[in-house]
């Protein structure tokens, strides 16, 4: 394995992605992704050793359940900025050549034959196996605390609509979305698609920003957090410590899931029926 994680365009990845490895009868072609990837600065060890150990602790059946575990640890092992992260070629490079295996044991189907989606391997942040876990981390954590994280990632409805949202990029509306979550007012997946179809409405006249007005992000303490990187070691059995650039603002979070908790009355059947 190369020491370094690269860069691997989308327009390579799909070429690689053919029947036979969507399937795994067929190997990726390992040398030839190494031919066309950039190389990167970040080391690629410690990111393999995530997966590998969301394969030892999570048995196939519960496979959903590493999300949970995976989301936080990635995002504080793979240190990067938003517009880092917002280029799909790291996140190729992660499907294709870091670890295909993990996307194969997480996101493999039952269908005849069993294959995997291509967009897991390389698609859209909220659909690629790993790029969705890292934003689900960036977008849900409360500054330092990655516990709504762990919420989020919990329940695959969140990380199948929610994270689709652009609503979501303003801190108090994802943080009054994952209190309604915790607090058990949203239970079912239906209720969180009821939700989430009813917030990103309201969204196009409301102006969440102007109602609930959130703080500004401290870039340079995520940059900060960013440059410690060598010096912590990220715990495995216990939460890691996210950027401290600022949470979001309690009253906004307050009066947003006010508001919300009201669409899912005016929402009377939304999620009544147990899934």
């Amino acid at each position: 394995m190369n020491t370094k994680l690269g860069l691997l365009p989308d327009e390579a990845a799909a070429r690689f992605l053919t029947t036979g490895v969507l399937e795994n009868s067929e190997p990726l072609p390992f040398a030839a992704i190494d031919g066309v990837s950039e190389s990167t600065p970040w080391e690629a060890e410690p990111v393999r050793q995530l997966f590998d150990e969301a394969m030892k602790r999570f048995a196939p059946g519960e496979r959903t359940s590493a999300d949970a575990w995976l989301a936080p640890v990635l995002h504080a092992t793979l240190r990067l900025t938003r517009r880092e992260a917002s280029d799909s070629r790291i996140w190729n490079h992660l499907a294709l050549r870091l670890a295909p295996d993990y996307v194969y044991w997480r996101h493999m189907s039952r269908g005849n034959p069993p294959r995997v989606t291509r967009t897991r391997f390389s698609g859209p942040f909220h659909s690629q196996a790993f790029a969705r876990l890292w934003w689900a981390a960036e977008l849900f954590r409360d500054g330092p605390d990655y516990g709504p994280v762990v919420v989020a990632c919990g329940n695959q409805d969140v990380l199948n609509t929610v994270l689709r949202l652009e609503v979501i990029l303003h801190r108090p509306t994802a943080q009054a979305i994952i209190r309604l979550l915790d607090g058990d007012v949203v239970r079912t997946g239906r209720q969180v698609n009821a939700l989430a179809q009813a917030v990103n409405t309201a969204g196009t006249t409301l102006s969440y920003e102007a109602y609930a007005p959130d703080t500004p992000r401290d870039v340079d303490a995520y940059r900060d957090w960013i440059e410690e990187l060598g010096s912590v070691l990220v715990p495995y059995d216990s939460l890691p410590t996210g950027p401290s650039d600022g949470r979001a603002r309690p009253a906004s979070v307050d009066a947003l899931t006010a508001l919300f908790k009201q669409f899912l009355a005016d929402l009377p059947n939304a999620g009544q029926t147990p899934e």
